[in-house]
């Protein structure tokens, strides 16, 4: 399950969805196991998207290529 860290006060915290909450059976005061890992948050291709950009990029490759941010202001 992946989760937005918030922060309250002095301290930071992650919220259970009510729906797995009732899933499991919890309650308020209940112990639970919790394991903390970054997740990167990069987009990432799917493996045929990927395959498809690889085998187009040396023909492609400007197109790809942000050339100068005055060819997005119009300028």
């Amino acid at each position: 399950m992946r989760m937005n860290v918030r922060e309250v006060g002095n301290s930071y915290v992650v919220t259970i969805p009510k729906k797995e909450v009732e899933r499991l059976g919890l309650k308020a005061g209940d112990l639970v196991d919790a394991q903390v890992t970054p997740l990167e948050t990069r987009p990432t291709l799917r493996p045929e998207l990927r395959a498809i950009f690889d085998a187009h990029w040396d023909d492609d490759e400007p197109a790809y290529r942000l050339r100068s941010t005055t060819a997005l202001s119009g300028a």
